[in-house]
């Protein structure tokens, strides 16, 4: 089952890309492996998959420690500030720094460990109240803030859309994240590369893509439904 539905993904970003003039090469497709056992993550591996997403810092250690380790882990969830010290050097990716404070933990980790972060500014465009993320109108003031510290690289947004029952719906949250990395990027500020917008889940990644999505997380388009009876380590 794996199999098939990384294979029906895949096929999706392609005529996405197709439709929207973009090359297959230029969207990554992030595997969402939370709540996963290995097993399952292994099966995805087989039908192509070397990029997972996770949204524990405990989940992402433990399963880092045990794959192989040519895969390639991205920090996907809310990230605590005590939790930055296992996920630095571990997670080529963090996309949910939203605030200067975590922003400041991930550079004096990296610099402890005498390693570097790629980091995105998770962005709530839709303003939903149950969500993390910082507004838009805040976005260039953080990525200002994170460009400066030591150890960490600014290589783009992220955002997640609301839970829509038609994904047209979410197109203009696409369009807006899309045209604010433009924005920054024309600013021309050191240390920051516009040059990832981390945006589309399982029930939107099509139209993400046709709007601009270099990365799209899909964890039950892939895996199925979730399983949350999985003990965190």
């Amino acid at each position: 089952m794996i199999k098939e539905n990384y294979r029906q993904v895949e096929q999706k970003i392609c005529e996405a890309c197709m439709r929207s003039g973009r090359e297959r090469s230029e969207v990554t497709l992030i595997a969402v492996s939370k709540t996963k056992p290995v097993e399952m993550i292994k099966e995805a591996m087989q039908a192509g998959a070397r990029v997972f997403g996770e949204n524990k810092v405990q989940e992402l250690c433990g399963k880092y420690e045990v794959l192989p380790k040519d895969l390639h882990w991205h920090m996907i969830g809310h990230l605590q500030r005590n939790k930055v010290k296992y996920v630095v050097g571990k997670a080529e990716l963090i996309h949910s720094v939203d605030s200067a404070r975590l922003a400041q933990e991930i550079s004096k980790e990296c610099v402890k460990q005498g390693v570097e972060a790629d980091i995105l500014i998770e962005v709530n465009v839709a303003e939903e109240e149950s969500k993390f993320g910082i507004c838009m109108e805040e976005t260039e003031k953080l990525v200002r803030e994170a460009a400066v510290l030591p150890g960490i690289h600014v290589r783009g947004l992220m955002t997640i859309a609301p839970y829509v029952d038609d994904p047209e719906k979410n197109r203009p949250i696409f369009r807006d994240l899309k045209k604010l990395a433009v924005d920054i990027s024309r600013k021309n500020i050191d240390n920051v590369h516009m040059d990832v917008l981390s945006m589309g889940m399982t029930g939107d990644y099509q139209v993400a893509v046709e709007e601009g999505a270099t990365m799209v997380r899909v964890g039950t388009g892939i895996f199925g439904e979730r399983q949350y009876n999985i003990k965190e380590s």
